[in-house]
């Protein structure tokens, strides 16, 4: 696994990467407060036996699962100021139990939750078809989350089975942009496919960070014809079959 570890890093152009084959998640964990910045995928739904997970990780969230664990472990991490983007599986977002809760109330009163990219399901296949979003968030140990950006992605430039082969449309350098020019976010509605959402909200909701909470479905007026209306073109489309079977009984005769 290291092995193909370094020759993924190489292919990315990291010529020189460190990379220590380690139980991540074990007491001889990666130091506190060492890194400026996380980019991690971890892996989805895992359950570690409590004994073997580190004593400090669970001071901050009593759990036995790797995707809360390994959160809590990225902000052990990173020093005030770092910033992370994480892959979790959406049920990290709107998960009910106690850990899942202590979790998102620890991103977002004890530091700075920036934003919530929800990916397309599909976008990690064939590997797993779990839904998955990007949490970007900030350490400061001192909160400064005043509202959350969210942006819902629908395509990622690849088809969304099996295959994942190429396709036009694609949200992903959409997100870029937009992220790099929040400020001009403030102006999108709820109906738009990315908005900000203010943090007393948030929490108002229970801490809930699902996408679909928030957003707001615009719902177009449809004008129906009457039934009267509907009963008199059946009628006359009758009246017109019958002279048509008329007629070709005619010519048969």
């Amino acid at each position: 696994m290291a092995r193909i570890a370094s020759m993924n890093m190489l292919l990315h152009g990291v010529e020189n990467p460190t990379i220590e084959r380690a139980d991540s998640l074990s007491e001889g964990h990666p130091g506190d407060d060492r890194y400026t910045l996380v980019l991690a995928n971890p892996p989805f739904a895992g359950s570690l036996d409590q004994e073997t997970v580190s004593k400090d990780l669970q001071k901050l969230v009593k759990t036995r699962k790797t995707e809360l664990l390994f959160l809590v472990l990225m902000i052990r991490m990173l020093r005030n100021g770092g910033r992370a983007a994480v892959i979790v599986p959406e049920g990290v977002l709107f998960g009910s139990s106690n850990a899942h809760k202590a979790v998102r109330k620890l991103l977002i009163d004890d530091h700075k939750l920036d934003a919530v990219i929800k990916l397309p399901s599909g976008t990690f296949k064939p590997y797993t078809g779990v839904s998955t979003a990007i949490l970007l968030f900030t350490k400061t140990s001192s909160g400064g989350t005043d509202r959350v950006w969210f942006y819902d992605v629908r395509a990622d430039g690849m088809t969304l089975d099996d295959k994942r082969t190429p396709i036009e449309a694609n949200d992903l350098p959409d997100v870029l942009a937009r992220w790099q020019n929040l400020d001009a976010e403030t102006a999108r509605a709820r109906t738009d496919q990315s908005f900000f959402v203010p943090k007393q909200e948030i929490v108002d909701n229970g801490y809930d960070l699902s996408l679909n909470r928030y957003k707001e479905i615009e719902i177009e007026e449809v004008e129906h014809r009457s039934p009267a209306e509907i009963l008199d073109e059946l009628d006359a489309l009758e009246v017109e079959i019958q002279d048509g079977l008329k007629r070709l009984r005619e010519m048969l005769a």
